[in-house]
Order: C-alpha cells, then structure tokens, then sequence
C-alpha cells in the first residue's frame, strides 16, 4: 500500500506514459527504457566540483550517466542548462550505490519545473546522477555539480581554513579517537549555531569543559560545542541558525593548548561522524571546458596510432579499452581538456582531446554494387539510406570491418564489409 502513495518522479512518470501509450514495444522506446537502466551500471567517474557540456540527439535514445563521490554531509547541488529556446523535457535523477545493495537506491530528482536540485548526502559512498532527454529531442545541456556545506560554520568568522585538528586523530596516546574537528580562534570568538534548533543541554564535564548540546532535528543529528570559555544558552532554548551559543576556550582538557572549539556531530542511530564535510567550504566554480564546444555530435577520429579510452577524465584515471588510429568516435560531451565520446560499439569513455581530429575524409571510394548505409556498424542495424551502384563515398574512419562514410548529400552512415568498394 505504501507504494500507492509515494510521489513518482518525473523519470518514472514519463516511463509509464510510455507504457500506457504502447511505447515500449516500439523499437525507440524500448532504447529508451533500457538506455535508462544501462546508464545505472555506467561505470564513467568523475571528480567534483564538475563542469561538462553535454549532447543528445533525437535519432537515438541515450542517457548519460555521472558517477562520484560523497561524504555525510555534504550537500550536493546539480543544475543543467539548456540553451534558450530549447523545447526539451530532461530527466535528473540522483542514485546511491551501495556495495550491500544490487540495484541503486534513489536519492533525489528534478521536478518537472525545474532543472536543478540539491540533497545532502547520509554516509560515505558513491552516487550517480543519469541524465536523459525525453523521446525525440536534439540539443545541448551544461551540466554542473558541486559540493557546499550542510550545516553553518560553527565559529564567528572563521572557515575551515581555521581547522588544525581532525576526526580519528589519536588521543590519550592512542586510548581514544578524536570524535570531531578543533577549530581555532581567539579566546571569546563566538561559537554560533550551525543549525536552527533546541537547546538540549549545556554543562561541564572533565573531558569538554564547557558544552553546549544543540538538536538539529532538520537533519536528525546532534551538535556538541566543547572547550568554550563561557555558555551563553541554557537548555530548552530555541535557537537560530547563526545565534552565539557560547565564547571559545579551553576548559576541560584543552587546558594546555591555545584556544579552540571541538565541534562534533552525532547522527540519530549512529553516534559520532566525521563533521568536517558538514561545514567544508562550497567547491570554487569548475573549470569551463577548454575543448572545442562545437565538436559536440560530430564524429572525430582517432590520430594517433592507438589511445585510451578513460572511465574518467583525468590523464591516470583507469582505461576502459583501446582506441585504434582511424577509429571514429562520437562526440557526446566536452568538459576541460577531455572529450565523452562514444564508440562505434557503443562504449562510452573519455579521450583526451589532443588524441583525436576531425573526421575529415581518410579518402574516396567508390561502391561497386547498390548498398545500404546503416546507422550502426553491425548486422541487422536499420538503414539509413541506400547507395546506388558506383556512387562515391568519403570514408571518415574505419571499424571492425565497417566504414563510416558520408554520401554525396551529406549522409553519415556505416557502410558493411559486403559492399566491396572498388579505391
């Protein structure tokens, strides 16, 4: 009965308007669905804060897939852009994945009004973000996401800069570990609420010296504040993001060390958690891509006698396969020094830019018998259009046996190995 009840997301609203048109037993919205579930198993990485220019068009059905990392209490904020006067519907859904889980488990989405959202992140893991266009449509997306703060800084003007002691570190030579970061400031500075909430205790203790207890029932969690030279609440108080809770010190057994506040944070069910991620500051703008936007749903070719296709874009990131030189690929995106690109078997990975060129005409052939010119380079792909006897054609590049050329009214397609073309 829950299910009955639970709000869909426009990704599985828009799949069951498929469904209930008879859509899926269609051959493009059968891509489309399984092109959605395909783009779950992406395994592409990419290091935030993130930046790419994207690219679909509407005589396939993809869906672009963003895999990163979290840490508890982050919050991530994704946006998409589409260039003005784009009439496209794009789907955002972000996933946890999970190693004791075998299906990814929804975290957040875009609503239909709307291109961006953002969610804070519950533990240390990787997550996905899919990205995919409705039926149809051709165009360009931006793509950004970047990680900010979930909670206030929880010292009077100070960042994270200030931090000079961190979660895990040794103490009592080794007894304990340290359960939340020291923050350093002059003695007096204000420690401030980092979050709205109540007041659930204030007190002395031989460890924290003075505390402060703050609930945040927002998020679930607890704030301690400890070492602090004088409170400035009393339990059963409301308090507002921001509000002075008490001055930094060094009571407790902090006597001995400059001035600072030991911030924790305690998760409902969990108890202590690293609390840096929670106020690290917000990721700096990403980088604008540096490759050359207009490559974007162009084919490109391999210069080099053999490249790397990469699972990120970073020039160590692990290779998910080899490029051969000629071996067209497909543009899909373009951020920084790197190029997504899609092979002619499918795959998705990136390249680096300097790696490839336009596919300009490797040379001239021409086809000695009537032939079809397929969208893919396999048997049984559909055709696009049909060769006459001795038309010329420009070969762009070469793969498994196929050519992909361009027809004298500037058709792309594959053209098969039975189509023997005579140079």
């Amino acid at each position: 009965m829950q299910g009955l009840f639970q709000k869909s997301t426009a990704h599985e609203a828009y799949a069951r308007r498929l469904r209930q048109a008879h859509l899926d037993e269609t051959a493009l919205g059968r891509d489309w669905l399984a092109a959605a579930d395909r783009a779950l198993g992406d395994s592409l990485t990419v290091s935030l804060p993130f930046q790419e220019t994207g690219f679909f068009r509407a005589d396939r059905a993809t869906a672009a897939a963003y895999r990163y990392a979290v840490r508890a209490g982050e919050q991530i904020n994704i946006s998409l852009k589409l260039p003005a006067g784009t009439d496209a519907h794009v789907f955002l859904d972000a996933f946890e994945l999970s190693p004791d889980r075998a299906a990814p488990v929804p975290v957040a989405s875009a609503d239909t009004a709307a291109l961006s959202f953002s969610y804070v992140a519950d533990d240390d893991r990787q997550h996905l973000l899919r990205v995919q266009p409705e039926l149809l449509r051709t165009g360009r997306y931006t793509l950004r996401i970047q990680r900010a703060p979930s909670l206030g800084f929880p010292v009077q003007g100070k960042s994270d800069a200030a931090a000079g002691s961190f979660w895990g570190a040794n103490r009592d030579n080794g007894a304990r570990r340290h359960e939340g970061i020291d923050i350093f400031a002059k003695r007096g500075t204000p420690a401030v609420a980092a979050a709205a909430g109540l007041i659930t205790r204030t007190g002395e203790t031989p460890l924290g010296g003075k505390v402060v207890w703050l609930t945040d029932a927002t998020h679930g969690q607890h704030l301690y504040y400890a070492h602090l030279d004088k409170q400035l609440v009393q339990a059963g108080q409301v308090v507002k993001a921001g509000d002075t809770l008490g001055l930094v010190g060094n009571t407790g057994n902090a006597r001995t060390t400059p001035p600072h506040l030991h911030f924790g944070v305690y998760r409902s069910g969990r108890g202590a958690v690293d609390p840096f991620p929670f106020v690290r500051r917000a990721d700096a703008e990403p980088p604008a891509p540096a490759t050359k936007p207009e490559r974007l749903g162009q084919w490109v070719r391999v210069r080099s006698k053999q490249a790397s296709l990469h699972l990120s874009p970073q020039a160590k990131g692990a290779a998910a396969g080899q490029l051969a030189r000629n071996m067209p690929l497909l543009v899909v995106g373009s951020q920084a020094s790197w190029y997504r690109v899609e092979r002619p078997d499918g795959r998705v990975g990136y390249v680096a830019a300097k790696e490839v060129v336009p596919a300009e005409p490797l040379r001239h052939e021409s086809v000695s018998a009537a032939a079809d010119l397929y969208v893919r380079p396999r048997a049984g792909a559909a055709a696009l259009d049909s060769l006459p006897a001795r038309s010329t054609v420009a070969v762009l590049g070469e793969f498994d046996g196929f050519r992909l050329v361009r027809n004298g009214a500037g058709v792309v397609g594959w053209l098969g190995p039975a189509a023997v073309p005579q140079g």
